[in-house]
């Protein structure tokens, strides 16, 4: 079961693990939306399109309750928490607290709410649970605060419940991957939206210690963002089926070009060599 299949690594996961043979349950945000109905179009009759907002607990229950009827007494073998939102990229001072709230619902809220209703059906065949995180929630990067947060948070979660959870038999990862070009950079009306709620919430004395100019430079960071990102999944998509299926998966897993490097000076180097590079 995976959530945030309508666009992005969920969606491309989705049709790589229905490719492969899995009985794959998509969760969505629309189920009548073109991500879903692609789903329904070029997949197996082996998958599922799941409606779930992973922040309506009804959504969530409903999913749960439809999944164990299919599974009948068999248990589950994977949850795959990826359903995600970025956020507006902008220093953590300009950002409104809805955008903090809202990171916190989803990248984390969420994620926690699907674990546990899933729980009892991992339990029973000893899966595995996978939390797709972040590079930004293993170390600080300027402009993703609210985002690098809550993915923090979800990284933290993944570990104490790796540590719990392995009483049963139960295997919990953790993905950070690097830049990927998955779509969670939305689209320009949603960033038009977030933008004007941005500005409109700036206190004069803010707007005035940042300057107009850097304040207009927030969108041409964002409108250049994709291009700083890898096209090609398969990264992901091989972290995740190994997560799944390894004998001795590997609790925290850093696809991408150069994932590792950053976090390898975080760890070893003082942090004001960090804070440098």
């Amino acid at each position: 079961m995976l959530s945030g299949s309508d666009t992005g690594i969920g969606h491309a996961l989705a049709k790589y693990l229905d490719s492969l043979g899995f009985v794959v349950f998509a969760g969505v945000l629309n189920e009548d939306g073109p991500g879903a109905e692609e789903l329904r179009r070029s997949c197996s009759q082996r998958l599922s399109v799941l409606q779930l907002d992973i922040t309506n607990t009804t959504q969530v229950k409903e999913a749960y309750l439809t999944v164990s009827e299919k599974l009948q007494n068999a248990g589950l073998w994977g949850v795959v928490n990826n359903a995600g939102i970025l956020g507006f990229p902008a220093d953590g001072e300009l950002l409104p607290m809805s955008t903090y709230r809202h990171c916190m619902e989803v990248n984390f809220f969420g994620a926690v709410e699907v674990s546990k209703t899933f729980l009892p059906l991992l339990r029973k065949s000893q899966g595995r649970l996978v939390n797709m995180s972040s590079m930004a929630g293993g170390i600080p990067l300027p402009r993703y605060a609210a985002y690098g947060a809550s993915k923090a948070a979800l990284s933290m979660f993944s570990g104490v419940m790796r540590q719990e959870l392995s009483k049963w038999g139960i295997k919990v990862m953790a993905i950070h991957p690097s830049g990927f070009r998955t779509g969670i950079e939305g689209t320009a009306e949603q960033w038009d939206r977030q933008e004007k709620e941005l500005m409109e919430n700036l206190p004069a004395a803010t707007r005035q210690a940042y300057g107009e100019e850097y304040l207009l430079g927030l969108r041409n960071y964002l409108l250049q963002l994709p291009s700083h990102c890898a096209p090609d999944l398969s990264p992901v998509l091989g972290a995740v089926l190994h997560a799944l299926l390894a004998r001795r998966p590997q609790g925290l897993y850093t696809p991408g070009k150069g994932a590792y490097v950053p976090l390898c000076i975080f760890c070893c180097f003082p942090l004001w060599f960090y804070d440098f590079f």
